[in-house]
This record gives C-alpha cells, sequence and structure tokens, in this order.
C-alpha cells in the first residue's frame, strides 16, 4: 500500500505515548477535537481518538456522520468500559476498534482498519469504472470475446482493466445475453475456482458454483435486472470443488439495445467473506444473546427478531416480522411502552425502563429502546422472576415491619380495647379488606360464645366501615356451636375458608340481621385466627378479603398467625393489668375511709391510682373530727411503690390516726408521737405527711375566720385559696424531716387565719412531681391551675385538678383532700353534703385548743 494509495490518518488528542506508538502510520497527523469537522475533508481512511478526548463515544458518533468512510478507533485506559457503553449507542460503526494504547498488536489492528478503508475506497472507484464503461460502450460499440477470457474493446476497456488490476481483489464479468456468453477475469475465476480451461463461459457454470440456498434468490434479482435493464446488485455464497465456502458481492447493470430489451449485463464482484463472517458471528451474537432483540424501521415495522425475542413474547419470527409493533402487540398502545419508544425516537437518545406487559405475556421486562437512523432498537430482558422475587422480598420486610409496628403499638396501651382499636386499623389493608377483634370478657370461660364481645372492627373502604361496625356487634348472639369463630376458641387453631365464604358463613349463623349483613359484605375468604394468651384465647381476630382481592395467600396466612400469636400476648397482659389494677385499687382504697362531714366544713376527697397494675403506692389521705370538735387533715406518702408500701401505709395511717383522733394535741405534736411509736415497734418505714387542724374560737366565729395550723413533714406544700381567688402556698418555712429518719427530730408548727368561703388543699407529690420536669414547675402548675379555677364547686375543682395536672397513664398515683369552709351565718350548703359528726362531738362547739 503506497502513500498515493492511502488517504490521511487523524489522530485526535493523543498523549505523547499514543503519538509515539502510532508513529509508523503514513499519514498520520495530530488534529485537536475542537477542529475535526474541518480535518475531515478529503480522503480520510482512520481517525484515532485519543485518551485525551472527552466523551469518546459522542465524538465517534460525530466523525461517522461527518465521514462515513473512515474507520474510527478509540484509544482509553478503561476498554471493556467504553465497549459495554458504544454497544448500545446508536450512529457508531459496526467495527469501532477500542483499545489500550499499550496493547501490543494495536499498531496492526490500526493496519488492518486502514487497510479496509483503502479497499472500500478501491471497490468504489472500480464500480463507477464499470458503470462508466456500460455508458461509453453504448457509443463505441460492443466489446469482443478473445481467448482466455479477455475482452477486446475501446479506449475505456483498457481503463477498466487497468483499474480492475490496481483494484486487487475486484473482477469484472461481460454477460451477452444474445450468445449467452459469460465473460469473466481471471480474479472472478480464482473467486469461483476456475481457471480458462474448466470456466466454459456459461450462466450454468455461474450457478454450479453457488450455494443452493442462494440460486434461486439470485436467479431473480439477475432476470430482475435483465427485465428493467436496470440495476443488478446481489450477495451470495460460492462453494469451491473442496467444499469451502465464500462470500461474494456482485453489482452491475443490464445494457438495453435498440430494441429497448437488455442485450448484456457488465458488472464487478468482489470476496466479502471477511465482513460476511463478521456478519454472521455478530448475527449469531444476536440470535444467542440471552436478551431479547427486535429490529425496527422507522414505521415500527419489525425487521429482524433473535430467538430470546421469540421466548419472551411467545410468538414466531413468522408472526413478528414484517407487522408493526402496534399491530403485535396492542397493549403497548397508550401505555409506557408507547411513551418511551416514541421519546427515544423522537431525541435520537437511549431510554431504558422497567414495565409490565399484561395478559398474555404477563410479563416484566427491562427495555432498552435504541434509536438510529434505520428505526428503533429493542434490546429488553424478562425480569418477572426477578420482579416477582423483589415483590416477595417487599413483602416479606413489609410483613415484618407489620409485626413490629403491631409490637410497638400493642404494647403501648394497657387497654384491651384500644390494643383491639389499633389491632384492627394495622392488618387492614396490609393482610385483608377488613377485619373484627372479639375478645372474652375476663370473667368468663374460654369457648362460650356467650362470653364473646365485639371490641373492634374495620374496612379499608369507609363505605363500608358501618355495614362491618353493625356486622360485628350483631355477630355474637347469631353464632353456632359449628361456627369458625367458636370453633377457633375452643379448639385454639386457626379456621379459613379460601373461596365463597360469604354463603357458607351464613349458613353458620342465626337468621338475623348478621345473616344479612355478611351477604352484603360479601367476603371471598375468611380466616379466623385465635389470639392465644397464657390460659388459652384471650379472643379472636377474623381477617376478610374481597373477590378483587382475592383469597388469603400462604404466607399471609404465615404472617397473620405471627399477628395473632403477638396480639394474644398484649391482649392477655391488658387483662391481667385490668385484674392487678382492679385488685390493687380495691386494696388501695380499703385502707381509705370516707371523710366526716362536720357543720359548715366540706371535705372531698380523690385518690388516683399508678397507671401500672401492680404499682400499689403508699399514698393515703385522712380526715376525722378530734373530741374536741376541732377537724384534722392528714396527707401521706409511704417511700415506694408496691404491695410492701401498701401494708407500710396502712400502718402510718393507723398510727397517725389513732394517736391524733385521741386527744388534742396539736400536728406537730401528734407527729412526735408517731416517731415515738415507730422507733418502739422498730419499722423501718420513711414516710412524708402533713398534720393539719381547723381550730376556731368564739371571737374568731364571730369575725367569720378560722385557724389553720399544720406540721410538715418533708411533705409538698398545702396550698390554701381564699374567697377573692387569690392561691397562697402553705410552705411555713423549710419542711421538717421525713418520718422514720430521726425520732428525735424537732417538728415545728405553721398557722394561718382564712376567711370563710375559703379552699385548702393537701396533695401528694404524684400530682406536681413528673420525669422531665422538676418539683418547682410542677407546684407552679398547681397554683395556676387553682387560680384559674378558683369558686367553682369543691368537687368539680377536684376533678379539674386532676384532670390538668396528671398525664393520661400516671407514673404514681395520687392522694388529694380538700376543704373549704362555708360561711357560719347561713344553712349550710346542700352540695356540702349532711352534717355527719362521730356521736362524742357536739355539734357546733368551737375548737378552742392551744397550739401543742
Amino acid at each position: 500500500m503506497t502513500a498515493a494509495e492511502t488517504g490521511r490518518c487523524l489522530l485526535v488528542d493523543g498523549s505523547p505515548a499514543e503519538i509515539a506508538v502510532l508513529a509508523p502510520l503514513v499519514g498520520m497527523e495530530l488534529v485537536d477535537a475542537g477542529a475535526l469537522p474541518e480535518c475531515l475533508i478529503g480522503p480520510v481512511d482512520l481517525v484515532v481518538l485519543g485518551s485525551g478526548v472527552d466523551a469518546a463515544t459522542a465524538t465517534a458518533q460525530r466523525v461517522h456522520r461527518l465521514h462515513p468512510e473512515a474507520e474510527i478507533a478509540v484509544l482509553t485506559d478503561r476498554p471493556a468500559e467504553l465497549r459495554r457503553q458504544v454497544s448500545f449507542s446508536p450512529g457508531v460503526p459496526l467495527g469501532l476498534l477500542v483499545a489500550e494504547a499499550g496493547e501490543p498488536d494495536l499498531l496492526e489492528r490500526l493496519q488492518v482498519l486502514r487497510a479496509a478503508a483503502v479497499g472500500r475506497r478501491r471497490h468504489a472507484a472500480v464500480l463507477a469504472a464499470v458503470m462508466a464503461r456500460s455508458a461509453v460502450e453504448r457509443d463505441q460499440g460492443p466489446a469482443v470475446l478473445v481467448s482466455g477470457g479477455a475482452l477486446q474493446s475501446p479506449a475505456t476497456a483498457w481503463n477498466l482493466l487497468t483499474l480492475a488490476i490496481d483494484a486487487a481483489g475486484i473482477g469484472t464479468f461481460d454477460w451477452d445475453l444474445v450468445t449467452g456468453t459469460l465473460s469473466w477475469d481471471d480474479r472472478l475465476n480464482e473467486l469461483f475456482g476456475y481457471d480458462a480451461v474448466t470456466f466454459d463461459g456459461s450462466i450454468e457454470a455461474f450457478n454450479a458454483r453457488l450455494h443452493p440456498d442462494d440460486v434461486d434468490r439470485v436467479g431473480a434479482l439477475l432476470d430482475r435486472a435483465i427485465e428493467t435493464a436496470g440495476e443488478y446488485a446481489a450477495e451470495y455464497r460460492v462453494v469451491l470443488p473442496d467444499g469451502e465456502q465464500r462470500w461474494v458481492a456482485a453489482r452491475g447493470r443490464a445494457l438495453a439495445g435498440e430494441a429497448g430489451t437488455a442485450v448484456r449485463l457488465l458488472g464487478a464482484a468482489w470476496d466479502i467473506s471477511v465482513r460476511r463472517h463478521a456478519q454472521d458471528r455478530l448475527a449469531h451474537l444476536v440470535e444467542s444473546m440471552a436478551v431479547g432483540f427486535v429490529a425496527m424501521d422507522p414505521g415500527w415495522v419489525m425487521t429482524h427478531v433473535n430467538a430470546e425475542a421469540e421466548r419472551i413474547t411467545g410468538m414466531s419470527r413468522a408472526r413478528l416480522l414484517g407487522r408493526t409493533l402496534w399491530e403485535t402487540f396492542p397493549a403497548t398502545v397508550g401505555s409506557e411502552f408507547e411513551s418511551n419508544f416514541r421519546r427515544a425516537a423522537e431525541t435520537g437518545q437511549p431510554v431504558v425502563f422497567e414495565a409490565f406487559y399484561p395478559r398474555p405475556l404477563d410479563v416484566w421486562v427491562e427495555v432498552r429502546a435504541v434509536p438510529s437512523a434505520d428505526g428503533v432498537a429493542l434490546y429488553f430482558l424478562d425480569i418477572t422472576a426477578r420482579r416477582r422475587a423483589q415483590e416477595l422480598t417487599a413483602r416479606a420486610a413489609g410483613r415484618e415491619r407489620l409485626l413490629s409496628r403491631i409490637t410497638a403499638e400493642l404494647s403501648a396501651t394497657l387497654d384491651a380495647d384500644e390494643a383491639a382499636r389499633r389491632l384492627t386499623r394495622l392488618v387492614v389493608p396490609g393482610l385483608a379488606d377488613w377485619g373484627i377483634v372479639t375478645l372474652v370478657h375476663d370473667e368468663e370461660a374460654g369457648g362460650d360464645r356467650r362470653a364473646l364481645r365485639t371490641a373492634a372492627s374495620w374496612h379499608h373502604d369507609p363505605r363500608l366501615r358501618e355495614a362491618v361496625e353493625a356486622y360485628a356487634q350483631a355477630r355474637p348472639g347469631a353464632l353456632r356451636e359449628d361456627s369458625l369463630v367458636v370453633r377457633a376458641i375452643r379448639t385454639g387453631q386457626l379456621q379459613v375458608l379460601t373461596r365463597d365464604a360469604a354463603a357458607q358463613v351464613r349458613e353458620k349463623l342465626q337468621p338475623g340481621p348478621a345473616q344479612d349483613l355478611v351477604v352484603d359484605l360479601a367476603p371471598e375468604s375468611i380466616a379466623v385466627l385465635p389470639l392465644t394468651g397464657r390460659n388459652g384465647p384471650v379472643g379472636v381476630l377474623t381477617l376478610c378479603t374481597g373477590l378483587d382481592r382475592g383469597p388469603l395467600l400462604p404466607e399471609d396466612l404465615v404472617t397473620a398467625r405471627h399477628v395473632a400469636a403477638r396480639a394474644g400476648v398484649v391482649l392477655d397482659n391488658a387483662r391481667l393489668y385490668r385484674q392487678q389494677r382492679g385488685l390493687a385499687e380495691g386494696f388501695q382504697r380499703s385502707l381509705l375511709t370516707p371523710p366526716p362531714e362536720p357543720d359548715h366544713v366540706q371535705i372531698v376527697v380523690r385518690y388516683v391510682p399508678a397507671g401500672e397494675a401492680a404499682e400499689v403506692g403508699g399514698d393515703w389521705y385522712d380526715a376525722f373530727v378530734q373530741p374536741t370538735g376541732a377537724t384534722v387533715l392528714v396527707i401521706g406518702d409511704v417511700v415506694g411503690h408496691d404491695v410492701q408500701a401498701a401494708a407500710a401505709m396502712g400502718q402510718v395511717r393507723t398510727i397517725v390516726r389513732t394517736l391524733a383522733a385521741r386527744g388534742s394535741e396539736g400536728p406537730a405534736a401528734v407527729l412526735g408521737q408517731v416517731e415515738q411509736v415507730m422507733q418502739t415497734l422498730q419499722s423501718q418505714i420513711l414516710a412524708t405527711a402533713v398534720v393539719a387542724r381547723l381550730e376556731r374560737t368564739d371571737e374568731e366565729q364571730a369575725a367569720g375566720v378560722a385557724r389553720l395550723r399544720w406540721s410538715n413533714a418533708g411533705h409538698p406544700p398545702p396550698m390554701a385559696i381564699t374567697p377573692d381567688g387569690c392561691v397562697q402556698v402553705l410552705d411555713g418555712g423549710r419542711p421538717d424531716l421525713l418520718l422514720g429518719v430521726r425520732p428525735d427530730a424537732p417538728r415545728h408548727e405553721s398557722e394561718v387565719t382564712l376567711p370563710w368561703g375559703s379552699v385548702v388543699l393537701l396533695y401528694t407529690d404524684g400530682l406536681v412531681e413528673r420525669r422531665d420536669t422538676d418539683l418547682d414547675a410542677g407546684l407552679a402548675r398547681l397554683q395556676s391551675t387553682l387560680s384559674e379555677h378558683a369558686g367553682r364547686d369543691l368537687d368539680q375543682l377536684c376533678d379539674v385538678v386532676l384532670a390538668r395536672m396528671l398525664p393520661a397513664d400516671p407514673g404514681d398515683d395520687v392522694a388529694l383532700i380538700a376543704l373549704q369552709l362555708h360561711p357560719q351565718d347561713r344553712p349550710r350548703p346542700p352540695h356540702a353534703g349532711p352534717n355527719r359528726l362521730p356521736p362524742d362531738v357536739p355539734p357546733d362547739v368551737p375548737a378552742d385548743v392551744p397550739a401543742g
């Protein structure tokens, strides 16, 4: 290959190392990427894109568009990655070479590429000469045959011969349609395995070397060219005498005589085995790909389909080829398939997406739509198994999340009805279309349908929730002994109806509203799961699905079993909580007695147990009248929150009550005596307490006032509300030590004069203490609440204080005692209750007891 025969070679943005490697290439020029359009003028055999080129794929596309005859190579440090990229990129030449600069055979491969470009230019020159010969010889007369198959013709024949020789591989033929003589040159004899002796100059000799599968097709192309006196172009296989096959491309033209019919057919032929073998390998690769492939022309007509595409679509090539995509796959019309395919065609950019094609294919595919000048090519993978696995994984993860939510949300409440309400909202629509939670009464035996009560129901459709609630309430009274609910409770086993559940359930219900409602709700499948506690079912969970959703799946039932197991434990805990709380509260209240009701003094008491079932506290209140007629109020709190604390509270309360009620001692003296008794009994009890006594003299009664004396043993201070709404904290200075710390600890008293209409409030620390705030903040809140609601009825005031100060689930028990002084110059108010006094205390006797 001489310099005159070669075109230019361009190296674009090459590195120094790449320039050194490519130096042996004849006519190599160094070019900047920005100057490419100006450089791609004239003969260019090879364009090498160096590693300095940005966006190598886009640049290769641009070069191929500007100069399609040039071969292109790309040098990169990541050849495998770039090969994957260009394999799905439109507008990239099929023979694009991607390599590293350091590959040992790089220069040789580049020279082969360049030679291919030179060969194509030669072929084009020969074909042009052949076509020119046919035009010239119409004017100069026909050529004549000479021995050896050579042609004797006018001057143009010599030029044609020269071109054929220079083409080094392209032969020419001349078929005289009048005589039937076919003239070949030596190159064609070589291509077809003949020589000057064995080739007899007939069309039969030509056909004898054609592959049997190509004879009819090539014959038809020749006949068409002869009939129309037009162009002839064909590619066919030649079978040599030794069995070797080669591919040949031929192109020519039929020449018409004076009568207008064809009399000669001139042309050229050349060996394209290398290209066709490469194409065959590519076709085999496409055919054997585990990726479906469909090529479409600009009119969306399918022109090529591989085996995997046949498998995925379930259609043969005969049904696919030659038809448009839209008529063959009507579900693509108006879907994301169509929108993505058209977007690829309109933008010229590949589009990748995942989509589901419905029946009859019923398949998930991952599609890459690659546009080109020839239309759109589709590469698609059947990802149905992957998507189903993902869906199963997602459903499993969803079930785990559901179970976690159920555990968290149900465990956050110890109220059975609230837990049931939350459960129905969690399982619908996650597991079913609607559901019912039915509980067993605590005091009833399991298995008795009369012990059942509906706790909650829910439907995913708001329009049907009222019907589900009506059915849920009517169902317990309509159950027969063979019903699913009764069987689930008695056996402790899951009960399932997978099909036509409405009709089957109706048969197991007593006539009435429940029968009609279950028909209206039309469950297709039903599962009834026992909610099992420590000693058997504590209820049942009913899950129902409609016809649209279909039956409950096995994996749904597995999840439902886990849900029922966790819910059963939670509901059983709620049952135990109710029982323990009832016992604890009953025990606590049994230690507290109703207050007295002395004339014109109203006393109100409240006790609120802690939120935890077994958190029996040591809080207590007490109120009684001393023999002198003085009213005594006591509030106290034993350290601890258990049954022992409650028992200790009973001891301390009894000691205080006994010592204070037997005589006329003041509050400080009473607490001092309590310390002595506790020391004598070797008690280890620690407690806080306030003892307060209401006193009045005749003068004070006439003045409409009374005195309150109190002693505080480490307890939160009492508060007083005067008739004008002012709230006073009765701290009396620093509180004394708790009871049980030091028997000889000094006890002090404080006193305050209160006008008629005043209110005194004593309380335990659970009312004002929180884990997240300090005591001072709680006292301030209480003072503000009392100020805001001063003037209310005493019962109302106590209720408001508890509602405003306590959380929904108090962490500590609370005792509260409130006293209100009603005016002495008018009758006792009816809402203060009757006047009840011990028989040894005369009514309306003012107590004038000196302090301590």
